[in-house]
């Protein structure tokens, strides 16, 4: 797998600093980074680096309750890679394209992106961003926190909860919340008991 130069680590750590961010920060990109190693180790990446360049950058901007962070973070991907790995030979329209879906998080079923390889890694893709339903209850209900966090500035707390527990409600009456076998049978029990619990909570 390619080494980032230190230039372009440096500036994507930077973008990820701002503004400060209790939940969407460079370490749940390092999050992701795991279980993006855990299908490597498993079924596997057709693109690897692409997906991997993809969880790097996915939310590299991010601003709470604006509706272009995803196509921000894309546009940025597309202008990092093109100046720090000119010569990696990368398909930079797929590591656009992967972030941008993340903005669709919970309207995809398993039967989307077609049968293909590369439709895998999509699926495979959506759900390492999406392992964290599958935490354990402690890590979840800190990620619901931050969440809730970040939004405190920006969003009126009475509407948040409304507007979270329709979305958690939604995830939850899904027949499948993840896209991927791999990750169905390893989260998708858990996810369901910490969704259960969460949306009592926002009564």
């Amino acid at each position: 797998m390619i080494a980032l130069p230190a230039g372009q680590l440096e500036a994507l750590e930077a973008a990820y600093a701002r503004p400060p961010r209790a939940y969407h920060d460079f370490g749940h990109v390092q999050e992701v980074l795991r279980h993006h190693d855990a299908v490597a180790a498993g079924p596997g990446w057709v693109q690897p680096l692409e997906v991997r360049l993809a969880v790097l950058y996915h939310d590299a901007i991010y601003e709470p309750g604006r509706k272009d962070n995803e196509a921000r973070s894309a546009q940025f991907a597309v202008e990092e890679i093109g100046r720090w790995l000119p010569d990696a030979a990368v398909d930079v329209r797929r590591v656009a394209e992967l972030i941008e879906l993340t903005a669709r998080h919970g309207q995809f079923g398993p039967e989307d992106f077609g049968k293909t390889a590369v439709a895998d890694d999509t699926r495979h893709f959506l759900d390492c961003d999406m392992a964290i339903l599958g935490a354990e209850p402690a890590v979840f209900d800190a990620y619901d926190r931050a969440i809730a966090a970040e939004y405190r500035d920006h969003v009126p707390g009475w509407l948040y909860r409304i507007n979270r527990r329709r979305f958690l409600k939604a995830l939850l009456a899904k027949p499948r919340i993840y896209l991927s076998e791999f990750f169905h049978e390893r989260c998708d029990a858990a996810a369901r008991a910490n969704l259960r619990r969460a949306i009592t909570t926002k009564r």
